[in-house]
């Protein structure tokens, strides 16, 4: 479960994200702020995974407020403004989302912040302390979290993937190669115009053909010069 705070002084964007994340699964709301000072008395005595953080706030603006943190969780920012993006570089914010902003754009930064290791911060959620990195994808009409070291393969499906994990199989209507690079992972690799495997899974490699836990996988003429560096 990732646990999130939000702080914001106009109940509408308090809204839309609430919205937003009640959206994906594991997401759980710890409290709506409406002034910096209200959600510094919560962080005295409850941790937080993630926070959206409006800048221009009473009493305390954004930015100032993040500077009496001491070990701050992963922090996206929600701003009509764009000269803030500069302005708060040196604060490791892990995005800026541009009011107003939609869904896809949200998403996006919400992976990144799954994905981006904050250091010295004690989370509330033992899911979100980057050992085991994951991403959320659309799968029909709802949004699924997929661990990414999990993934056994994937194999195309015209416009759709289906990606089979050890648990486990989804179908994300994305083109292969487009979620290959959405994943961006070392550990994926092509081998075929239909198949990406995790290398860390492959049980053996005999002539054009990969074996792992249960699963025959062709191997590709042009893909099989890479697949021989596996084993080089």
């Amino acid at each position: 479960m990732i646990h999130y705070l939000i702080i914001d002084d106009e109940p509408v964007a308090h809204d839309i994200i609430q919205g937003y994340c009640d959206l994906l699964p594991n997401f759980q709301l710890q409290k709506r702020c409406y002034d910096a000072l209200e959600a510094l008395d919560f962080l005295n005595t409850h941790a937080v995974d993630l926070i959206f953080l409006d800048l221009n706030l009473p009493k305390l603006k954004g930015f100032e407020f993040l500077r009496t943190l001491s070990s701050p969780p992963k922090i996206i920012v929600t701003t009509a403004y764009k000269e803030h993006a500069l302005e708060g570089y040196e604060l490791d914010i892990v995005d800026y989302l541009l009011k107003p902003f939609g869904f896809e754009r949200f998403l996006k930064a919400v992976n990144k912040a799954i994905n981006t290791t904050t250091p010295h911060h004690k989370y509330a959620s033992a899911d979100f302390d980057n050992k085991q990195k994951s991403i959320f994808l659309r799968s029909n009409k709802k949004y699924v979290q997929v661990n990414i070291e999990a993934i056994l393969y994937m194999e195309a499906a015209g416009n759709y993937t289906n990606i089979i994990t050890t648990a486990d199989k989804i179908m994300i209507r994305e083109k292969i190669s487009d979620l290959l690079l959405t994943l961006n992972h070392n550990d994926l690799i092509q081998v075929h115009k239909s198949f990406v495997v995790a290398k860390k899974h492959i049980h053996s490699i005999e002539g054009n053909q990969i074996f792992m836990e249960g699963h025959i996988i062709p191997i590709g003429r042009t893909y099989k010069s890479q697949v021989i560096q596996l084993y080089r």
